[in-house]
């Protein structure tokens, strides 16, 4: 199998495009128990999370949510979904996600990869020991 590497250097910080190329490009390496649930889910990119999604989540630093996976239609009160349809959308913030690979000076391909499995495993209520062997797993030749 023929392993894909997308190889960025940047002199200034990766654009919103140049995230959503990335994400794209890492959905194929996710592990399959996550997309085989997600077929159809848009990804987005958005700089930071507003005032009003803070305040939802009961988030005081915009820095500390990275992602959110945004449910288009709730099926009725107090009832999952098991599974993507076309109106939810998996938002990755910009400004937050660049912070944490400034600090934690991590291969960018891998934090984006990390963030997207974590969320998308806590939306689909994956255990923590799930979350974690999916996020370390050597999956297609990515790692």
């Amino acid at each position: 199998m023929e392993c894909k590497r997308i190889v960025m250097n940047y002199t200034i910080p990766p654009g919103v495009d140049d995230l959503e190329d990335l994400a794209s490009f890492l959905w194929d390496s996710l592990p399959e128990e996550l997309t085989s649930r997600c077929e159809g889910l848009a990804v987005a990119i958005e700089e930071i999370a507003g005032d009003t999604m803070l305040s939802d989540l009961d988030v005081d630093d915009p820095f500390e949510l990275l992602a959110f996976y945004r449910d288009g239609k709730e099926i009725s009160p107090g009832v999952a979904r098991k599974v993507a349809n076309k109106d939810d959308v998996l938002v990755l913030y910009r400004r937050p996600i660049l912070d944490m690979w400034c600090e934690t000076q991590e291969d960018l391909q891998n934090l984006i990869r990390q963030i997207i499995i974590e969320e998308l495993g806590r939306y689909f209520e994956f255990s923590d020991d799930d979350v974690e062997e999916m996020t370390e797993r050597h999956y297609q030749g990515l790692l």
